[in-house]
């Protein structure tokens, strides 16, 4: 049966959707000895030769792993300025893994290792709003005030934020530091940092905790384990609980 070739390439646990969309772009993927490069193109995952970077795919069994990001490593499988990538985290796996959406260069906690395509898009597609919970400190005081401006939403550059769930943890006069924890329910780019920065406060420590159904736990900053399948499935069913249009 034909599919479209990215839902294969995801399939097989070369990309997410998006990323394989990317491979086709950059006419990376070959279907029979033909190099393809539209979006469109369909293929038999049982009886066509694919092809990524001249490597044929194969079918790989699904794997899920929650790691604890350190900080100064990148949310990517390769860095051509040669930094540290979550996947050298994992060396001991020994499928091929990718993280599932991003958490910044000096952000730590929480990420989503799968060698399933289906699965990571569906984790980071916007209309699903799974919640992200992580421990912020800033250099600067949020008041009340500001706390509450938080739960409401407030206007970024690239429009209002949805309402976050905020719990303050300390607030010290004396150092002029504030922890809080925020629970938000998008992915934009940066935003935990703008939002802060809303209130000229500037990150010092970011930490996800939690996310969907999971929690880090007790692990520690370069430490995994497997993603049982009952959590799968829990991720999967918040996901269609969740959706907003």
């Amino acid at each position: 049966m034909e599919e479209r070739l990215q839902k294969i390439l995801a399939e097989a646990g070369i990309a997410s959707r998006r990323k394989a969309e990317e491979l086709i772009a950059a006419g990376r993927v070959s279907v029979n000895g033909s190099v393809v490069t539209e979006m469109g193109t369909k293929a038999d995952k049982e009886n066509d030769e694919i092809r990524v970077d001249g490597k044929p795919i194969r079918q790989e069994n699904h794997v899920y792993y929650l790691l604890n990001k350190p900080a100064g490593c990148i949310c990517s499988n390769h860095d051509d300025k040669g930094r540290k990538i979550v996947r050298d985290c994992m060396k001991d796996v020994k499928e091929r893994v990718f993280p599932v959406g991003r958490l910044d260069y000096d952000t730590t906690g929480l990420i989503i290792m799968t060698n399933d395509g289906d699965f990571a898009n569906r984790m980071m597609h916007p209309r699903y709003h799974l919640p992200k919970t992580y421990e912020v400190a800033v250099d600067g005081i949020l008041s009340d005030q500001m706390l509450v401006m938080l739960t409401k939403g407030i206007e970024l550059n690239d429009g209002m934020t949805l309402p976050a769930e905020v719990t303050l943890l300390s607030r010290r006069e004396s150092t002029h530091k504030t922890v809080i924890q925020i629970t938000i329910r998008e992915g934009r780019n940066r935003q935990i940092k703008r939002m802060m920065e809303y209130f000229h406060c500037e990150v010092t420590r970011l930490n996800r905790i939690r996310y969907g159904c999971l929690e880090l736990g007790h692990l520690h900053q370069g430490e995994y384990r497997k993603i049982r399948s009952y959590e799968v499935r829990k991720l999967i069913h918040m996901s269609e609980t969740q959706i907003q249009e």
